[in-house]
Formats: C-alpha cells, structure tokens, sequence
C-alpha cells in the first residue's frame, strides 16, 4: 500500500513489501512495514535502528522523520522517549507502577501508574525481591524495568522503592496539652512517625477519637513532625467495636452503596413457581454458625438404592443482580463480603443479602439447585442443574446438628441421611488423597459493650466437614457442567507448590525426621501423609501452619489448572453467591448454557471474564488480610491488660531481625526483637530456620518451645512485642534450649473434627 509521504517541498509516494524485509533498491518502507518493525522489536525503537534495518542513508533522514510523525499523529505508533517509539498500548522499558496484589504464588502484581491505551491495563508480574529486602506491598509504588512476555503482560524488577506521602493518614488523636500540639497515632504499625495537628485543623475531634486526616502543605520547617488535618472522626477508639472500623479503613473497603443500587434492591420482590421447578415440599435445610448472618445454601439428602440422592439448592442472586446494573457493578467493585467479629460488611444490599436472598425458614425462596446421585463408596453417579422455588424447612446450626447427631435425635427432619451420604463423600475423599490442614480459626468473643471477653478456637465438629462436602461436590459439578455445555467457566484454581517452596518444606520437615517421596513434585496425599504422622503431637499446629505457607494461593482464572489442595481436575465456586461474586458469575453461565430463563451470563461480560477474576481474587486476598488484622487487633486489645506475664508459646517465625512467637492458649502472635535476645552475635540460618548465638551456642529454632513474657500490647496497631525467657540471666531453661534438640511428645488418639467451607 502506498501513502504519501512529507519529505521535502513536493509530496511523494513510496512503496515497500509489507513484511518489515529491508525494500529493494534502497527506497524508504511503507508504513505497515515501519509498524511490522516496531512491534516485532523487544524494546524501544528510533530511527538509527529504522534506517539500519532497511538499509536506509541520510538522503532518507527527512522523510523518515516526517513518516515517522505522521504515524505518531494517525496512533499507529506511541512515542516512547526523545524520538523513540514503540507499538501503541505496549508500556516503556523503565516506568512507574503501582503494586495491586499478588499471583498464586505470592509473587507481587502492579499495573502502570498512567495508563491511556485501550481497554484494562497491562498486568505487570514482579520478579521476588532479591534476599534480605521486603516484599512489594499492595500499595506500594516503584520505579521498575518492564519486558513483555505476553501479550498484555509483562515481567517488572523493581529498580527504586519510591516513597510516597500518603494521601490520607487514618489514626488515634491524642489532644496536647497547654504548649504542645495535638497529634495523630497512626493505626498502620508500618508508619514510623506520628503527625502534628495544628491549631484549628483539629475539626473538633476529641482525645481518644479514631479520625481520618490529611497531610498538609510542607511548612518550611526542615525539622519536626509533619502536618496534618482532622477531615472525619470515625468514633472513640475506647470501643472495642472501633477495631473493624480501622481496619475497613486501612484496607479501603468500601462499605457504602451508591443510591442507584440501593433503590435496585429496595425494589426487589419475591418470584414465584413459574418457569420453576417446586421444591417447596423437599424437607432442604440450612446449616451455619449461630452468628451466621446470611443464609445461602440449603441441603437436602435420602437413601437411593444403595448410594444417595442430595440436592444442594443455592440463593438466586441472579435472579436479582443482572449483569450491567447498579447492583453488578456494585458487587463487581466489592468482589466479596468481608466479615467482623462485630459486623459484615457484605457484597450487596441488606435488602438481598439478609432478605430476598437469604433462604429464610418457611419463606418461599428462588434458588438454582444440582441433584446428585453417589453411589455407596461415595463416587458421583450422575448430576442434574435446575432453577427452583424452595421454602427452608429449618435454619440449624452446627452444634444442634452434631448433637442430633450423637444423641440419635433427628430433630424430625432427614439428618441420619445426611451424615450417611457424609461418610460416602468423606471416603471418597480420602481416597483420591486431598491435602486435609488442621488450621482452627479463632473466633473473637465481644461483650455487649463492646469488650474482648475471650478468644479461642472455633469447635471444629464433624457437622463442619458435612456441609463442606456437599459444598465440593457441588461445586465439581458447576464446572462438569459448564465444560459439557461449551460454556466460560470462573475456575478456582490451585496451582501445585513451586520447586522454591517444596525444597524449604523438605528441609523443615528435615528437622522432624520425616522426609517427603523425591522429586520436584508431590501429590496432596503424599503432604496429608507428612499431617497424620504428627497428629496429636505438640508439633502438629506449627507443621499444618508451615504447610499452609509452602502452599501457591488459591485464585480464580477463566483458564483450569486444576485444583491441587483438593486433588480435583477441575472445580468452580457455585455455592455462595451472596457474599462471593465469583459464584455469581457461575450461576449466571449456567443460566444461560441451560436456558432457565432470565439472569444468564451476557455475551458482553464474557471478553472481560480474565479481567474480573483478576479483580475478585485481589478483592478476596485484601478481604482475608483486613479480617486476619481484625483479629490480630482484637487480640492486642485482649493482651493490653496482661502486659507483663508469662505465655506458653512456640517459635513460629525465624528471620535476621527477631523471632515471631506464637501463644498456645489464644493464638496471639508477636515478634521477639534481636535486640532483646541474650547479649551475643546473632546467626540466622534460612534453611535450617535458626538463630543461634555465637559464643553461646545458645539456639533458637522453628516450631521450639519457650517461656515468653509480654512486653507491649497495641490495640492501635495490634501489634504484640515479647521477650523470651529461655535465656534470659537467670533463667535455668536456658541451658535446656541450647544446642539442636528434637522436638516431640507423646501421641494423642484424636481426629479432626471441623472444617470450614470451601476455599
């Protein structure tokens, strides 16, 4: 194709072959070859790599410049640079990006900082930081050198940590005193310094307050704390209560919704049987905790020959969010509900989540259900999706269902069945060889004022586990299905540990004597095998939480690896769409692959299916650090009044700066300083996960049991710091720990009795 080219006072046209091959008899290239050029090129291009390329001379210098402008001008090519250029929408060689999140493998992920090209930005995955630096922070920006490695993707290494001032500082506000100013704690335990708040920028917050503040322009004092003002009081930090609320802040969790999606779900009404199957006189119920506060999956189960017949019917929330509305791109942004001890937070409106789509007892719900059949070992036979109208026979908790259970009470309602169908799923199970972590959660118990009055571990009961299959089966069948249809599924994936991660558990596990088959690979039997071996010992928590760490993250991906913690070939999230955007997505392509009417997966949403699974994981990752922080704030609240005294704790972090400690009782976590630890030189060894001291030979190793007195509680931060007595002058326990000694106890006949949902 010719075009005419600005290359002197009259205009002319050349012609060259399209390919990017040099033109023959030295005339200057068409523009798609120029363009074929600069997209094939690794990095950056200027017009010496042009000319060289095409065999061009200085007579054509001119030309290719104006040629060069010209396809600058039209877009075809993106100026890169003093007289450089690259392919439109690829990033430059050296820019400014922002970490999002991080991969499966916790490696962090950025997009650019500025972006004007078309369509979502590139993902950028950060190569680790180099050993003994900290990893990237969601948050955080830096200066990094990009390589493209596929298409909208691209390889960053971090070249400069930038600072950067925060554009909000969230905080405690203590009032001065007569000739000092008033100041700001901040909550972030990173912050290393407080800010001052002058006269008049107080906004009238009072001592005590949790306030959010903003910096103020640079004063002109080189010295001292920097500036601030007061722009909102969040409520008296006294409240044990005001601990989500700092945390929902420091996380920037949304947690008010637009007007437009509030009158959507104001507006919502019931449905009724047509279109529908009736299962209305099927005897389903629910099972939560007692401090459940939505109810979205129902169970139902009865002998079937020799196997079983279970239905699991789920809220349609698709009945209600349709995808483009106010609602969808509400739940979009949110991606999941985030959950408190005190409050949720939930993916979409009270009038939905605690209402039309809470399977209430003896309200008539609309649901999508699956009907399994198993056979007797626990196989799946066959299954079958519908749409239906439901009505709740009960609304059970765990513990009544386990009682029924031991004491033969069947509360007048199918459980026997239930706990039958049970057993065949959990022996199916155990035979595929599923990777099975014993990791309690701890659940924060509040006073009606708001006070900590304990926190312990959840009781983890078979009826947990019982629901939790079902759960997996039905899931399994959501991506059968949606593979048989032809249909885009929202995968959950979990991808096998890496090589790093592998070789790091084998030299802990070194250290118990328990060695893993070879390889630089496992399957999750061979690591649930490693998990019975040290069941009921003293060790058992630190393995399954060291176990837990070599594990790759669980994401969402509309391309399937598998499954590896479950050992299944395929799994999709269905079961939850109240509080799970990603079940919602599934629930809507199964709508439309099997027609059941209105709701069903948009053609329109499919192209930025990748897109949305990148955003949700994120959205599910920053949901599970705000509510471990929660935790962890609630737990120093818990700790404050016990600074001082001694905790039965276990090491349960070995790094250059101090130890991490774990206390047996509550689970609270701290971090033993370097600086506290028995006058020595210091060696840590990574692999060995030890600290030992130089001339004393005194050791300090993964998993080791000490003596530890609390030094500092902060609910502010949460942040716990102890001294180890072990050691210490004085201490006769000191002499004990010195050297490598094994650990271990004697075994304990018990079995795991709980489990959450799904991951």
């Amino acid at each position: 194709m010719a075009r005419p080219i600005r290359g002197g006072p009259r205009r002319r046209r050349h012609t060259a072959p399209p390919d990017g091959e040099p033109p023959e008899g030295g005339g200057l290239p068409s523009r798609e070859a120029i363009q074929a050029f600069i997209a094939a090129a690794a990095g950056r291009v200027g017009k010496r790599e042009i000319s060289r390329h095409f065999g061009l001379g200085p007579q054509h210098r001119a030309a290719l410049r104006d040629l060069l402008d010209e396809l600058a001008g039209d877009d075809a090519v993106a100026p890169a640079g003093h007289r450089r250029f690259t392919t439109p929408g690829r990033l430059p060689e050296v820019m400014v990006i922002q970490v999002t999140g991080t991969d499966p493998d916790g490696d962090a992920i950025a997009r650019p900082v500025e972006w004007r090209g078309e369509g979502p930005p590139p993902m950028i995955l950060m190569a680790p930081e180099p050993r003994g630096r900290p990893a990237l922070a969601p948050g955080e920006r830096v200066l990094a050198r990009l390589k493209p490695i596929a298409r909208g993707r691209y390889e960053g290494r971090t070249m400069k940590r930038l600072a950067t001032a925060p554009s909000r500082i969230l905080g405690v506000f203590r009032a001065g005193s007569a000739g000092t100013e008033a100041r700001i704690i901040p909550t972030d335990r990173r912050a290393k310094a407080e800010w001052a708040v002058p006269p008049g920028e107080a906004g009238e917050a009072e001592d005590g307050e949790i306030v959010l503040a903003t910096p103020l322009p640079e004063s002109g004092r080189p010295y001292g704390l920097k500036s601030a003002r007061v722009i909102e009081r969040l409520g008296s930090m006294g409240d044990a209560r005001s601990v989500s609320l700092v945390v929902i802040h420091t996380h920037d969790i949304p947690t008010e919704f637009p007007a437009d999606a509030l009158a959507d779900a104001a507006a919502a009404t019931g449905v009724g049987p047509q279109g529908r199957e009736d299962l209305r006189d099927l005897p389903l119920v629910t099972i939560d905790g007692d401090d459940a506060r939505d109810f979205d999956d129902a169970v139902f189960a009865e002998p079937d020959g020799e196997g079983f017949r279970l239905v699991v019917a789920i809220a349609d929330v698709a009945h209600y969010v349709r995808p483009g509305s106010p609602l969808d791109r509400n739940a979009r942004l949110r991606g999941n509900s985030c959950y408190f001890p005190d409050r949720v937070v939930p993916m979409l409106p009270e009038a939905l989540s605690n209402g039309w789509c809470s399977l209430r007892p003896g309200q008539d719900r609309g649901c999508l259900f699956v009907e399994m059949r198993v056979a007797a070992d626990g196989r799946k036979l066959s299954h079958r999706f519908g749409r239906g109208l439901m009505r709740s026979a009960a609304r059970l908790t765990y513990e009544q269902v386990q009682e029924a259970h031991d004491t033969n009470d069947d509360l007048a309602l199918p459980i026997p069945p239930l706990y039958a169908a049970f057993r065949a799923l959990l022996a199916a199970r155990l035979a595929r060889g599923t990777l099975d972590l014993d990791l309690p959660e701890r659940r924060v118990v509040l006073a009606d004022d708001g006070r900590v009055t304990a926190v312990a571990p959840r009781p983890r009961l078979d009826s947990h586990r019982l629901i939790e299959e079902f759960m997996v089966l039905a899931n399994v069948c959501a991506a059968e299905e949606l593979e048989r249809l032809h249909r885009p599924c929202v995968y959950r994936v979990h991808a096998p540990p890496t090589e790093e991660k592998l070789a790091n558990l084998r030299i802990f596990l070194r250290g118990f004597d328990i060695s893993l088959p070879p390889g630089d690979k496992v399957h999750p039997r061979d690591l649930f095998a490693v998990l019975k071996k040290v069941e009921g010992t003293p060790e058992a928590p630190l393995v399954n939480e060291v176990m837990l760490r070599s594990q790759s993250q669980a994401a969402y991906d509309i391309d399937n690896i598998g499954h590896f913690g479950l050992a299944l070939a395929r799994y999709a999230h269905f079961t939850s769409p109240i509080r799970r955007y990603a079940d919602l997505l599934v629930h809507r392509a199964l709508i439309a692959g099997l027609r059941l009417g209105a709701g069903g997966l948009a053609e329109a949403e499919i192209p930025a299916l990748a897109d949305t699974c990148e955003r949700i994981t994120a959205t599910e990752r920053r949901a599970a650090l705000a509510e471990r922080d929660a935790i962890d704030r609630y737990l120093a609240a818990f700790m404050a009044d016990k600074v001082g005294s001694l905790f039965a704790a276990r090491i349960s972090g070995v790094t250059r700066f101090g130890l991490f400690v774990t206390v047996a009782d509550s689970g609270a976590s701290g971090l033993v300083p370097i600086s506290s630890l028995p006058d020595d030189f210091w060696m840590h060894d990574e692999a060995e996960q030890t600290l030992t001291g130089r001339r004393s030979g005194l050791v300090f190793r993964l998993a080791q049991e000490v003596e530890a007195r609390l030094a500092e509680a902060s609910p502010i931060t949460g942040g716990l710091v102890f001294h180890i007595m072990q050691g210490a002058a004085g201490s006769p326990s000191g002499r004990r720990l010195a050297g490598k000694q094994p650990l271990g106890g004697p075994p304990f006949s018990g079995k795991n009795r709980g489990r959450r949902r799904p991951r």
